[in-house]
């Protein structure tokens, strides 16, 4: 066989070799495709029946391309839309901050910003150094780029400030940033609590280094060069055709009723919109080195300087890159961060190892639908091969009791009447122990059991999702926080304080609840007293002091129970699923702004008329230990509203 006979074999051979191993891996790809978007359909189908969800939209991303991307559901009810992914908007809450913190990253590359430099450098006012009580004389050192991108400047929170639903009330952002500075609680750098204001404060910067308007300056350096042409921060956004914005649903008495627009407060930290191609852009940059289709948004040894963790409690714990949460699913490092407004749920998820992206979000339903998709998902492509078992060792039970107790976020207000508010809206865990020694952990209204792995470090005893809406939550390591007390640390942004028992939820509602029994029973044992009375020596049943002894414990009564109902007043919409005044500005009622002062004279003039009271015998002991208690009952309904900033007798 000559030479040329059998160079033209070989190159047949190796032709038909490529052609079939091509076949091969386009079948392959075909079949995963088809896989992975038989997996999505199902899944996200399920969870729209599921949960009454209108309307949603999903986009995945691997290895450079757009693997898949659809609509759910319509996003015009009343017209029979369809949801577009393409042009379809979505309200993406705080997964707007990612880009806010990729803008402020190409500030640093400019040289423009500085991570590590204090932020009154780049402001036209002072944060003042000056740390709310009980930390006021210590020394704070100054708040840093870092730190609001790891969510811990120490600033307070103020939940009631974040939105309207009508266009004239909101403020400029300027404005907001300076009349609503929060106070500062903790020592910057120290202590993990989700700050909106930290982010808008950041978007703020961005303005003024750059001299453009926020909106403006993303949408020429991020939005366009990843040809993310309908994304906005605008509110409402301009839309042109076919671009419309889902209308938000929620499932309410058997049916859907549509909702407001709601404007965001701080549109750096949430107003944006977008659609799910727009935001495939954007996870296809951040997994690709900063540059998608020609475009480029920033450089890729930023990129993953950007993409680091820079703040954890512990290298065990997920944490906080600058901008993205850290956490690990199924062994698989992952960047996330969620976001929820009243109406729109959003999360996007980026597992660099396997080069894959995803992004969820949809109105009107379950504020962790994003969490349970992305769970599933890596559960069926990567699962986890082994369980985490074990039993307590000895003496687990006994240290594990020094961890018991109520834990309350530190992303709080502590000087105004929020003070409560973020409590009750889902900021406690409690933890507690059984008898084998595992320790019982209650977060998002679920249980879940941990072992001691090592003194003070338990790891969670269930895989997979949990309803932490800021990491895994699979593993917690107790540390002490600035104020000595015991501190909850897990993934992501946010610790959570051991509450002292008389700050604990437990002890504020059995109090009330005994106050108010109390203040009841008095009133109508006054008033019966009374009524009795007057049929048994007529109207001059009695005078003097007694009498009006009387008559102040009446009329304090009738204010404490004017003023309880003021404060259960606002029950939660069915469809915003908060109360009015958290979306609405509160109209001032001058009969309640009074009701401090008078319940002030009150609580005076019943110590005074408890003393007269045993001075001068008046009624029986049995009347006058009631009149006693019923004091007391006031005078701690008066340091209970104290203490929560329900109003201040500063």
């Amino acid at each position: 066989m000559s030479k040329r006979i059998k160079y033209r074999m070989l190159v047949s051979f190796l032709i038909v070799f490529v052609l079939v191993l091509s076949a091969t891996v386009a079948s392959a790809k075909n079949a995963q495709d088809n896989n992975l978007e038989a997996f999505f359909d199902n899944t996200v189908n399920s969870k729209l029946e599921k949960y009454h969800i209108p309307n949603a939209t999903v986009a995945v991303v691997k290895d450079g391309e757009i693997v898949y991307k659809k609509g759910f559901g319509l996003a015009d009810i009343e017209n029979n839309i369809p949801v577009d992914a393409d042009t379809t908007l979505f309200r993406i809450g705080s997964t707007s901050k990612l880009i806010t913190w990729t803008a402020v990253m190409q500030l640093v590359e400019a040289g423009k910003l500085d991570l590590n430099t204090d932020i009154n450098t780049y402001l036209d006012f002072e944060i003042p150094p000056q740390l709310e009580k009980p930390l006021r004389n210590t020394t704070a050192k100054p708040i840093t780029m870092t730190d609001l991108m790891t969510h811990t400047p120490g600033f307070e929170d103020y939940p009631g400030m974040l939105f309207r639903l009508s266009k004239d009330e909101l403020l400029p952002l300027n404005d907001y940033i300076k009349n609503y500075l929060p106070a500062r609680i903790f020592p910057a750098g120290e202590v993990a609590a989700y700050s909106n204001y930290g982010t808008a404060l950041a978007g703020y910067i961005v303005e003024r280094v750059s001299g453009l308007p926020f909106s403006e300056y993303v949408e020429k350096n991020i939005f366009t060069p990843l040809n993310m042409n309908k994304s906005t921060y605008r509110q409402p956004p301009a839309l042109d055709s076919p671009v419309r914005i889902a209308k938000p649903y929620r499932f309410v008495n058997g049916s859907y009723t549509e909702a407001s627009f709601e404007y965001i407060m701080l549109e750096p930290a949430g107003s944006m919109s977008s659609t799910a191609s727009d935001m495939a852009n954007f996870m296809l940059a951040h997994l690709s080195g900063g540059a998608y289709n020609g475009g480029r948004i920033l450089k890729e040894e930023t990129l993953k300087e950007m993409h680091k963790q820079h703040f954890t409690y512990d290298s065990t714990l997920g944490g906080m890159t600058l901008g993205f949460m850290h956490g690990v699913f199924n062994d698989k490092n992952v960047l996330f961060h969620g976001g929820s407004t009243m109406l729109y749920n959003t999360g996007l998820y980026l597992a660099p190892e396997v080069n894959t992206g995803i992004f969820i979000s949809c109105s009107g339903g379950n504020h962790l639908l994003h969490s349970e998709v992305f769970q599933e998902f890596m559960d069926f492509y990567y699962p986890i091969k082994a369980q985490i078992k074990g039993a307590p060792g000895e003496g687990n039970k006994g240290r594990a009791k020094e961890f018991t107790g109520e834990y309350q976020m530190n992303r709080r207000s502590v000087t105004t009447d929020d003070k409560i508010a973020g409590i009750l809206a889902g900021g406690i865990i409690n933890v507690d122990v059984d008898e084998d020694g595992y320790l019982l952990v209650t977060n998002g209204g679920e249980t879940n059991k941990f072992i001691e792995i090592e003194p003070g470090v338990y790891q969670n005893l269930r895989e997979g999702r949990t309803q932490d809406a800021f990491g895994p939550f699979h593993k917690i390591i107790f540390k002490t926080d600035p104020f000595g007390r015991i501190m909850l640390t897990t993934d992501g942004p946010m610790t959570y304080s051991k509450a002292p028992f008389y700050s604990t939820m437990s002890f504020t509602a059995l109090a009330a609840i005994i106050i108010i029994l109390i203040v009841i029973g008095s009133l109508i044992y006054w008033i019966i007293s009374m009524i009795a009375s007057w049929f048994k020596r007529g109207k001059n049943k009695s005078s003097g002091l007694a009498a009006i002894a009387s008559w102040i414990g009446i009329c304090a009564s009738i204010t404490i129970l004017i003023l309880i109902a003021n404060l259960f007043s606002s029950p939660v919409d069915p469809v915003y699923q908060l109360p009015p005044d958290a979306y609405m500005p509160v109209k001032g009622n001058p009969l309640l702004d009074f009701i401090p002062i008078l319940m002030w004279i009150f609580s005076c003039l019943l110590v005074a008329s408890t003393f007269v009271a045993w001075w001068k015998g008046f009624w029986g002991r049995v009347a006058r230990a009631h009149y006693s208690i019923f004091t007391l009952a006031v005078l701690g309904l008066m340091w209970m509203l104290n203490y929560w900033n329900i109003f201040s007798f500063a």
